[in-house]
């Protein structure tokens, strides 16, 4: 624990530099959407040798190679290699394990269709879903095959009934989907309306289902008003390697409030 506690001094002191400084005195209406918290944040409670895995589409996937033994490129390179990176320093006696299952173009009903291999069959203590970027995407490059919200919610719901139905204590992660201004998306107006009816399907469910909601819409709007939606993400789907970090801080800030680890 030695290690653990060193780290929570560090954070506490950066958290402090950071703060005398006035850097977090600037935020938009206080809503520390750079993350700076996650300096002072605790590590999560986490057991040792808990299996990490992350599914989704093209945001988690990031050219992860399907060969896992190949240990150079095995977890691509979004959010879920930052977090590995950060809790393998951080946590190293835990001997964490990540695996992603992120695939490029998934919509929730790909999902269903590997739902048994990639999730339940990898036995997860701990699992992060962040999925509905191409169920709206798909209804715009063919209206007759749009997802409609109560068609995600009923998926998604039947996903997280089966996986909590192999494993009752596990820790459930959900992400909402999100999108930013993009003149290659067309009508920005109309990708919001349908994604926020989306993520208020992954509030409903995160509550219903007692998982950790990582409100990732509101943080990159608040990113994007602080600069630009350009710095952030580049397509107004997919972010660029600060849209991750800003990903794995929230990740961890949300994570580490629901387990922390007791004094």
């Amino acid at each position: 624990m030695t290690i653990f506690r060193e780290s929570l001094f560090f954070r506490s002191f950066l958290a402090s530099l950071l703060l005398s400084s006035g850097a977090a005195a600037t935020e938009p209406d206080d809503f520390d959407w750079r993350g700076l918290a996650v300096h002072a944040c605790p590590i999560p409670n986490l057991g040792n040798g808990s299996r990490l895995v992350f599914i989704g589409d093209s945001i988690t996937d990031m050219k992860w190679g399907r060969n896992e033994s190949d240990r150079n490129h095995y977890l691509g390179h979004s959010f879920v290699f930052l977090l590995a990176a950060r809790l393998g320093v951080e946590m190293p006696e835990a001997k964490l394990e990540f695996f992603n299952r992120g695939h490029s173009g998934n919509k929730v009903s790909d999902l269903s269709l590997r739902w048994q291999r990639d999730v339940i069959d990898l036995k997860p203590d701990v699992l992060t879903i962040l999925i509905g970027a191409n169920d709206v995407g798909v209804g715009f490059r063919h209206p007759q095959k749009r997802v409609t919200p109560d068609s995600f919610q009923k998926e998604y719901r039947q996903l997280l009934e089966a996986c909590t139905k192999a494993n009752p204590q596990l820790k459930l992660v959900l992400m909402d989907p999100f999108v930013l201004p993009a003149k290659r998306l067309g009508d920005n107006a109309a990708w919001r309306s349908e994604m926020d009816c989306l993520r208020n399907c992954v509030k409903q469910l995160a509550e219903d289902f007692g998982a950790v909601h990582v409100r990732l819409q509101d943080v990159f709007d608040a990113a994007a008003a602080a600069s630009s939606a350009e710095q952030w993400i580049w397509d107004g789907i997919h972010p660029l390697p600060q849209g991750h970090e800003l990903i794995a801080r929230h990740w961890l800030l949300e994570v580490c409030r629901r387990w922390p680890v007791e004094d």
